[in-house]
């Protein structure tokens, strides 16, 4: 509830989003780590408090103009009492056992507009001084500080979109399963890119082992203990993941015939594997059902002069729409070579990072989070030129 109330009040977000520690406890605000000088000159951080006063599910306008503060008495640069905030010095107990060391009356005309301007305010004034010394010292620590409510995909608060102010559109992502099928190079980096979109499920399909090279195409870098375990890549990656999204949902298995139902009530898949036999039966299922997907690839070349040229294709099917895929032959469902060059040079990230890039980007493309001027269905990009081939535009 209490993070809702932040959610739905633009001056309690506006607080959060600009790295304020905000959080709420027994119908007051509280800011905490506001550093203040105090009468020996010491740097000192203190918790600013303010009676909340709540309409309906936002913050309504502060009824009084008076805060409190949980620390000493804050002072100028010379040690002398800021005047402009003396009003109470006597500790308090004001709600639900939060006890303060002292209160401010600071009003200016007209009073406070909303806890933006009324924190903010008596903030500037009791961390002015240490500013004046040293402007890195700021209450602006952009740590987290408050219960993230249920309801949220995440187990702490996105204000990445909402400072920049793009919530709504990132909203677009919200209420979708996902499905992505092999986590190995490029698959891990999709997991990555997609657990800090709010979609309500990530559900990941592999049942390899995380082994030894491994390392080295997927994100981070792993403890040498934890190779040593080897363990499934689905809970490697769930255990990593889990600690920002709630619902990353592991199938510790290869997605066949029998099994291959389980896609049945997802809204989008990201299909990251080789095996062209099973990939053509998963296309056709998710076609016969008409879910979206994009399957992703690379081919990769070892050049005349010892380098290595190649592709990276992304190719897109909306509502299951597979026409394209056939009649143009965008995808191969011949089995993947293991003696190719892809599967021999184990340190090419870079290539499986850039594929799930242009898939995710793609992904969002068809949420309408990324305007979508082309539209198409399919694309080439040249590693060797550094150029993108668009073809299968949608009509």
């Amino acid at each position: 509830m209490l993070h809702k109330l932040i959610d739905h009040s633009p001056d309690l977000k506006k607080l959060r989003d600009e790295g304020y520690e905000v959080k709420l406890e027994k119908n007051h605000v509280l800011i905490t780590s506001v550093p203040y000088l105090n009468t020996g000159k010491q740097i000192k951080f203190g918790t600013l408090v303010a009676v909340l006063t709540i309409s309906g599910n936002r913050s309504g306008k502060p009824d009084n103009h008076v805060a409190y503060f949980i620390g000493e008495q804050p002072c100028n640069k010379d040690g002398s009492i800021i005047t402009a905030l003396v009003h109470g010095q006597n500790k308090t107990v004001i709600a639900g056992g939060i006890e303060v060391d002292r209160s401010f009356s600071n009003k200016p005309q007209g009073g406070y507009v909303d806890y933006y301007h009324k924190m903010t305010t008596y903030v500037n004034i009791i961390s002015g001084p240490v500013q004046s010394i040293d402007s890195s010292i700021t209450p602006k620590t952009f740590r987290l500080v408050e219960t993230l409510d249920d309801s949220s995909e995440f187990k702490y608060p996105d204000t990445n979109s909402s400072r920049a102010g793009i919530t709504f559109i990132t909203d677009k992502l919200k209420d979708q399963k996902l499905g992505i099928i092999g986590i190995g190079g490029t698959g891990s980096y999709l997991l990555d890119f997609i657990s800090k979109c709010p979609v309500k499920e990530i559900r990941i399909f592999d049942n390899d082992e995380f082994l030894l090279h491994n390392a080295f195409r997927a994100p981070g870098a792993p403890e040498e203990e934890v190779l040593k375990e080897t363990p499934k890549k689905t809970h490697y990656f769930q255990r990593i993941y889990s600690r920002m999204h709630k619902n990353i949902v592991v199938r510790d298995k290869y997605i066949i015939e029998s099994n291959i139902s389980e896609l049945q009530d997802l809204n989008f898949v990201f299909i990251c594997i080789d095996k062209g036999s099973i990939k053509k039966s998963i296309i056709n299922y998710l076609s016969v059902n008409k879910i979206s997907f994009i399957d992703v690839g690379m081919g990769i070349e070892l050049a005349p002069d010892n380098s290595l040229i190649g592709m990276i294709r992304t190719t897109t099917s909306k509502n299951g729409d597979v026409d394209h895929i056939y009649s143009n032959g965008r995808i191969s469902f011949a089995d993947g070579d293991e003696e190719d060059e892809y599967n021999q040079n184990i340190q090419i990230a870079e290539l499986n990072a850039l594929n799930a890039s242009l898939a995710v980007i793609k992904w969002k493309k068809l949420c309408g989070f990324y305007h979508d001027a082309e539209q198409e269905k399919h694309s080439l990009f040249s590693i060797d030129d550094n150029t993108i081939m668009n073809d299968d535009y949608d009509t």
